[in-house]
């Protein structure tokens, strides 16, 4: 007999529409990146970028097909590791790809005046880069999905997992970094203490639901009591060891995320005294000049 791990390891789901629209992400940006250094060979599309959507794309790949998708609806702590995946390491290289600005530079300039810019400094645009509003929906689908039916309802449903629970993840965690982390042309950004202070506040409606499933007394999920285990926890042990790996998680990545956000601060504060520090010796150069003549 095979051991849990061989077991787990051996069991594949490859869904074919989510393996396309990932290939097709991948082709889209390349082709994008391309473009762009065809265009303007003397400033290219940077590498970090490009490797950090194909990190992304790779992440969702490893968690959405093969064996971590054949065992969601069987291990809890499985499914988590899915979303958190998703909306806590994905959607920040997301962001960090700077799709944005990749789109502004690979579009002609009559598709800038057109669209892009329309866009980026229409009123939607700014609603949805609002701090109080990304940290307001980043909260909202962690506590609609998990402390509503609608959980349970997605696991039995195909479609709703696919084209609604999986998406609306990845969807609130780029929000959420889209005005915190990176360039991607953000109409308004946050100072770097409201950034600080978003990040680490967030930390508090995942603790939230972190210790909802770890001190439960019984299982949430009908679905992970009714399903056959082949190995494993139980239902409510799962359950258990899935709030110990959301709590662990947000610690490493919430900690990460804002170790960068204070090295960005520091950057731009050491940009910024270089800046005055010039024009300070610019017009001690020009009092000395006027002084001499």
């Amino acid at each position: 007999m095979p051991g849990p791990f061989v077991e787990f390891l051996s069991r594949w789901t490859v869904d074919p529409f989510i393996a396309v629209n990932l290939a097709l992400a991948v082709v889209a940006y390349l082709w994008a990146a391309q473009r762009v250094n065809l265009r303007d060979p003397d400033l290219p599309w940077p590498r970090v970028a490009t490797g950090c959507f194909i990190g992304a794309i790779a992440l969702l790949g490893l968690v959405y097909l093969g064996p971590m998708a054949a065992w969601a609806h069987t291990f809890l702590w499985v499914h988590m590791a899915q979303h958190l995946v998703a909306m806590m390491v994905v959607a920040p290289l997301l962001v960090l790809s700077a799709p944005v600005t990749l789109i502004f530079r690979a579009s002609s300039a009559a598709a800038r005046r057109r669209w892009v810019v329309p866009v980026l400094r229409s009123t939607v645009v700014r609603w949805l880069t609002n701090p109080l509003f990304i940290w307001l929906f980043f909260a909202a689908v962690l506590f609609g999905v998990h402390f509503t039916p609608f959980y349970d309802w997605a696991l039995r449903n195909h479609d709703a997992d696919t084209f609604l629970k999986q998406p609306l993840f990845l969807i609130a965690g780029f929000l959420f970094y889209f005005p915190l982390i990176g360039s991607n042309l953000q109409p308004r950004r946050p100072t770097h203490a409201v950034r600080l202070l978003l990040m680490a506040s967030i930390m508090v409606p995942e603790a939230i639901i972190g210790a909802s499933l770890f001190f439960a007394s019984v299982p949430l999920y009908a679905t992970f009591v009714s399903v056959d285990r082949p190995f494993g926890p139980d239902a409510l042990s799962d359950q258990h060891l899935a709030g110990a790996c959301m709590w662990a998680f947000i610690m490493v990545m919430d900690t990460f995320w804002m170790m960068d956000m204070v090295r960005g601060w520091i950057t731009s504060e050491e940009a910024r005294g270089r800046r005055i520090d010039a024009e300070i010796a610019a017009e001690q150069a020009l009092a000395a000049k006027g002084e001499t003549s």
